[in-house]
């Protein structure tokens, strides 16, 4: 076909009257070298994880809980965008496809391969998981809420590295009112659970093991007392 192509134009050039092409001995116009555009500014976090193609980069030391956020993403699908998915109040993720899938207590790179495991045998011949914590779960757990007899009431984060209590809680809010009823100090549950915790025997007394752990949207009320003295 090629051939052809060149024939028909040689042809062409020797037809009478017709003059053949003349070569452009003018100077070509310079053409700017291409630059190399740098990378978009990214930060820290899922953002830069998500970039990736490689499930050995994924974090092996943070064990997701109850209430984080992750951005999920199949190099396989070849859509570059990822969807945040929510670990439910059971611990579980829901991923597409499979459904629930246990992650709590897990890291990143666990899950990511149970759930590469899941999509291979009905799914995809081949599954490449890329798994990352949101930014936004990496600096709070969710939010309790403080009143009654504090210094500052009001919300606060539950911070992601550690185990935010009932004490804790108090100490942020800038510690007990002048009349607080520090034995009877109440922690009322999404779901309905009340709780009472004695913080004078948890903060003065030093029995620890008498405090809570708090709760992702855990209202704790700091009665007073009803005789002070």
């Amino acid at each position: 076909m090629k051939r052809l192509v060149l024939c028909s134009l040689c042809a062409f050039a020797l037809l009478p009257g017709v003059s053949t092409f003349a070569q452009d001995t003018s100077p070509l116009p310079d053409i700017p070298k291409a630059t190399a555009v740098p990378p978009p500014n990214v930060g820290p976090g899922s953002s830069t994880v998500m970039l990736t193609n490689s499930m050995a980069v994924l974090d092996d030391k943070k064990r997701l809980g109850r209430d984080d956020y992750v951005s999920f993403r199949v190099v396989e699908d070849r859509d570059d965008r990822s969807q945040h998915l929510r670990v439910n109040d059971n611990g579980e993720l829901e991923v597409p496809y499979i459904g629930l899938v246990p992650a709590a207590g897990k890291t990143c790179r666990e899950l990511a391969y149970n759930i590469k495991s899941a999509l291979e045998k009905d799914y995809y011949y081949h599954a490449t998981v890329i798994l990352a914590v949101d930014k936004v779960s990496e600096k709070s757990r969710g939010r309790v809420y403080v009143y009654g007899s504090v210094k500052n009431q009001g919300p606060q984060e539950i911070p992601s590295d550690e185990s935010y209590t009932v004490s804790k809680a108090v100490i942020r809010a800038g510690g007990f009112g002048d009349f607080a009823d520090k034995r009877k100090v109440k922690v009322t549950r999404k779901t309905g659970q009340d709780l009472v915790v004695d913080l004078k025997r948890v903060i003065e007394q030093g029995h620890t093991e008498d405090d809570v752990v708090l709760q992702p949207d855990d209202q704790i009320y700091v009665p007073q007392r009803l005789v002070n003295f």
